[in-house]
């Protein structure tokens, strides 16, 4: 007969949520998360269970790991091979189990992230410890629940002799939930259970008393206490778990950094990749090379250092940049009660001392209804031994065994059990020395059922039993403690100074944008003569630098680049330098304005700055430094068809000088600039006419004999007294520079200020270049229109105009 079809309207929501509502309490109540008594994850404790029911212990010999893999699967977790074997695999790494609670032959993995060999190859048994996690687990002490296919039974919690939690630690992810609560030293967890015992209301700060903090296998230096003390409290804190390193001389006044001790569940071969990477990709210049050093007797990571380099800022940077020095995040998440909880120092205890008293109570029920049994049996032989003869006879009397029975108990009072003990009495059992045995034997079981009764009923004496044996575990186990704890999180300070060795080199810097840092020797042998660079270039910025110096090139767009000289490209006097675009983005016409090295950014001094429609803005010189400089940052919010003409630093100087291209001169006081952020758009500078704009800035010092050089796009110049102009206020018109003619009016290219002995470059369309002295030009007056260096009609126009003995300013 067919089946009758049902069919049952629900709506999706419900359905999906229910579903995934019953898988999420599964995977937290029995894969991810560990139970608070035993501190073991379902799988890792069917693991357990299976190699001790197998007889794979550690005082027998070992076994292949896919023997116990099946057994598992085939019996109690009924999952994938690996999933197993990788859980059974990390019970056997000392570099991430506190106390390894699997021993295994062959190749179990590696600190580099390695996989373990394949169960066939691997031969496993339970450490001495684990032996601890299991003991008594046959005298009834833990709930048995049947396994998956009701065919075995297995616990559902493990006995736990000492407090596996704390001890190894446990980390995992479920649905909503995560733990990660880490490895503790096994003789401080001891110190806590017996201090916690002895004083329940004890504080985490008694407790801390004796319980330090985290021990991790892999040891390190473990920072902030005050991390620790919150996670105790709350079960969350943080912590910066720190590689031990030392730093060794060598010869030739180099050093090196020596690491013997790295974060837990750290990768040492990523790590050391890391570091490796930031030498090949010179974000770290002081480094020489880095190798691995590690084998059998333990971990060694050497970073050998270049000449000069302080290697304490190496090591700073390598804490701050590396896995040389992690964060560990507390988030002590247990199932207790079959509920997730987050536990504090004081639940977990408690949690654990409340599993140890049941355990002992339901072992001591267990031993004292095993010792009545006993000492019932023994009453009965002495009792039977005393009328031995009456026995004999009664026994020789009856038809068979079932007979003998019911005929000593219905002649003299022996029970069930007793005349079952007696007819299965082997002969030698008759002489003398048998009936001493079971008095000594009555005896024993007497004090022995005393001592358990008086464990039963006296919370005392339970009490003193497990802080006994827990001493026991203390004394066969305790190991010293490997990691450091320090109290406070040590704060890192990275300079670059220390990061890149000190080394004089030659900057150079083109008007077309080819930037190169180039070696003293290279500049030497050249006599700094055949710089190469194309036709139509000239330079812009050429200066003897240091590596740990910096520059700063600011573009027509309002943007300005921070570049390391370390991070310049190493390129011959005689090579032509690498483009700035391929450094940093560009945009399409943006061109390199002015160029300005700093050794920091401490100075008292501003970065002034003007636009082609008349704005000017100041800021900080400290604004400019910055970390991030992988791209163009903004100095000067522009308009729509503006961009940036000048970019000075102000030192002493406290006048600037604006020229526009209808020449109009304004002069007024720096100060009249407020100091603004980065990305400001500046304020006013000069009132321009209708289709007027600014062509160039100049920066005013009182102290220093300055005259005005003024060039029109004719190819006419003159030199004109400051004195010309009186000083202002910003956003005026300003004077006129030059005689206004009705027919091809002269406009101006540029104004630049002069001390007297300078040479300025004129470039003309056709890319013809000519140098005039400062000195060859007579000083006139601002209605002059100069005299004629170049001839427009043959030469062209006037393009361009730069100081040739100030290449870092272009005006």
């Amino acid at each position: 007969m067919t089946p009758t079809e049902r069919f049952q309207d629900l709506a999706l929501e419900e359905v999906i949520g229910d579903r995934f509502g019953r898988y999420s309490k599964y995977i937290i109540q029995d894969r991810a998360l560990p139970d608070a008594r035993d501190g073991l994850k379902p799988v890792q404790r069917r693991i357990l269970y299976a190699m001790y029911r197998e007889g794979n212990t550690n005082d027998k010999a070992f076994r292949k790991s896919a023997k116990t893999v099946g057994n598992v699967i085939g019996n109690y977790h009924p999952h994938g091979d690996s999933s197993v074997y990788e859980a059974m695999v990390r019970l056997s790494q000392d570099w991430k189990i506190r106390h390894m609670l699997v021993e295994m032959h062959g190749n179990n993995g590696s600190m580099d992230g390695d996989s373990p060999a394949a169960m066939r190859y691997t031969e496993a048994r339970l450490s001495a410890i684990s032996s601890e996690l299991l003991r008594d687990i046959d005298k009834r002490t833990v709930e048995f629940i049947p396994n998956f296919d009701d065919s075995d039974m297995e616990p559902t919690v493990l006995p736990a002799r000492f407090p596996n939690l704390m001890v190894n630690g446990s980390t995992g992810i479920s649905a909503g939930y995560a733990t990660d609560i880490p490895p503790h030293a096994l003789h401080e967890v001891l110190d806590a259970v017996l201090m916690r015992m002895d004083n329940p209301q004890a504080t985490v700060d008694e407790l801390m008393t004796v319980i330090q903090g985290p021990d991790f296998p892999t040891g390190g230096i473990i920072q902030g206490v005050d991390g620790i003390r919150k996670a105790y409290e709350t079960g969350k804190g943080k912590i910066i778990v720190r590689s031990k390193a030392v730093i060794e001389p060598l010869k030739g006044g180099k050093e090196q950094i020596v690491v013997t001790e790295i974060p837990f569940e750290v990768n040492k071969a990523t790590m050391i990749k890391k570091m490796d990477d930031l030498r090949f990709d010179r974000k770290l210049e002081g480094i020489s090379e880095v190798r691995d050093e590690s084998d059998r007797t333990g971990l060694r990571i050497v970073i050998e250092l270049k000449k000069d380099v302080q290697a304490t800022g190496i090591l700073n940077y390598l804490y701050k940049n590396t896995d040389l020095q992690v964060s560990y995040n507390f988030n002590m998440v247990a199932i207790y009660k079959r509920r997730p909880t987050m536990m504090t120092l004081q639940s977990l205890l408690d949690a654990y001392i409340a599993h140890q008293k049941e355990i002992v109570t339901k072992r001591a029920e267990f031993d004292l209804q095993k010792a009545n049994d006993r000492m019932h049996i023994v009453e009965g032989l002495i009792k039977a031994l005393s009328i031995l003869d009456k026995v004999i006879k009664t026994i020789r009397a009856s038809k068979d065994k079932r007979d003998a029975k019911n005929n000593l108990i219905a002649s003299f009072d022996f029970s069930e059990a007793q005349s079952e003990a007696i007819v299965s009495l082997q002969l030698y059992r008759l002489t003398n020395t048998d009936i001493t045995d079971l008095r000594k034997e009555e005896s024993d079981l007497k004090k022995l059922i005393e001592e358990l009764t008086g464990i039963l009923t006296s919370a005392t004496k339970l009490k003193n039993v497990i802080k006994k044996e827990l001493a026991g575990i203390r004394k066969q186990f305790a190991e010293p403690r490997r990691s450091v704890i320090e109290d406070k999180i040590e704060e890192i300070t990275i300079t670059r100074e220390v990061m890149i060795p000190s080394e004089e080199v030659v900057v150079s810097v083109t008007k077309e944008g080819y930037v190169k840092r180039t070696s003293v020797r290279s500049h030497a042998a050249s006599n700094g003569q055949d710089f190469a660079m194309k036709e139509s270039d000239h330079l812009l910025f050429e200066g003897n630098l240091n590596t740990q110096h910096t520059v700063l090139i600011f573009t027509t767009a309002g943007n300005f680049v921070y570049q390391p000289i370390n991070e310049l490209p190493d390129i011959k006097w005689k090579d032509l330098g690498q483009h700035l675009s391929s450094i940093v983005p560009l945009e399409p016409n943006e061109t390199i304005l002015a160029v300005y090295p700093f050794e920091n950014f401490n100075a008292d001094a501003s970065i002034v700055t003007v636009s082609k429609f008349g704005q000017v803005k100041r800021s900080a010189l400290k604004d400019y430094h910055v970390q991030r400089y992988s791209r163009a940052i903004k100095t000067m919010n522009l308009k729509n068809g503006d961009e940036m003409v000048f970019a000075g630093l102000m030192t002493n100087e406290t006048e600037l000088f604006v020229a526009t291209n209808h020449a109009y001169g304004v002069r007024f006081p720096l100060e009249e600039i407020p100091i603004t952020g980065l990305r400001t758009s500046g304020v006013k500078g000069v009132n321009l006419k209708d289709g007027d704009s600014v062509v160039s800035a100049v920066m005013l010092n009182p102290e220093v004999k300055q005259d005005l050089i003024l060039v029109t796009q004719r190819g006419a110049a003159k030199k004109m007294k400051l004195q010309e102009f009186e000083t202002g206020s910003r956003a005026k018109r300003g004077v006129v520079m030059l005689r206004e003619l009705k027919s091809n009016p002269h406009r101006v290219v540029a104004v630049v200020s002069s001390t007297g002995k300078d040479e300025v470059l004129l470039v003309t369309e056709k890319d013809i270049r000519l140098t005039i002295a400062v000195n060859n030009l007579k000083p006139v007056d601002r209605y002059s229109n100069g005299s004629f260096v170049i001839d427009e009609g043959t030469e062209g126009k006037v393009v361009a105009v730069y100081k040739k003995d100030e290449p870092g300013k272009e005006i």
